[in-house]
């Protein structure tokens, strides 16, 4: 992946779930930020995902790191909510352009349909399932999403993850070892899949 700058990127604006717009970069202005990009608020695998990230939120607070998750769109936010899948802040990309200068891809109608239907996605959406997490198919379908780490004042990017498969996500270990912290927390093991057990 090519280096990301900074820059650019942080002058996006994004929308707080209250209204208000603030720039990307006002989030590692004054310390370092975990910023989780969902898919869709609605997505089974995000919500499982965000779930993960947010058993990290007490480790985060206690070093003075922020921890944000940004959709790139306002449909599921209610339900993403009031389901408390995650301990961060949420914001709303509405034009998307930090999915873009991310480098977070586009499916097409056609390839989102194999993506869907991989081994990594009915992994994670097994093990939601056995959660009681649930999904839904409502909002835009074909955005993938990501992760972005940035050291305080935006000296560094300590992380920059792109998703390949609608399934793939950052283990919680990469997060602490990306911010040189030690969490004391358990990862939820990832199911063993077969035709058997997994289902869309």
């Amino acid at each position: 992946m090519a280096k990301i700058e900074l820059k650019p990127v942080g002058t996006n604006l994004l929308k707080s779930v209250s209204g208000e717009s603030v720039e990307l970069q006002s989030f590692w202005r004054d310390k370092p930020v975990v910023l989780f990009f969902l898919r869709r608020f609605g997505c089974q695998v995000c919500r499982w995902t965000a779930a993960e990230i947010s058993k990290l939120e007490p480790d985060l607070t206690a070093h003075g790191i922020a921890l944000v998750g940004i959709g790139p769109e306002e449909t599921g936010l209610k339900e993403f909510k009031e389901g408390g899948f995650f301990k961060g802040d949420l914001y709303i990309d509405e034009k998307k352009q930090c999915y873009k200068d991310l480098g977070f891809k586009r499916y097409t109608a056609l390839s989102v349909v194999p993506a869907a239907l991989g081994k990594k996605i009915r992994e994670v959406t097994t093990k939601a399932k056995a959660q009681g997490i649930q999904g839904n198919f409502t909002g835009d379908l074909l955005q993938s999403g990501g992760m972005l780490i940035v050291a305080k004042g935006g000296e560094k990017v300590l992380l920059h993850f792109v998703q390949d498969s609608p399934g793939d996500y950052v283990p919680l270990e990469d997060i602490s070892n990306a911010l040189d912290i030690s969490a004391n927390v358990q990862a939820g093991e990832r199911p063993q899949c077969n035709d058997d057990v997994c289902t869309r």
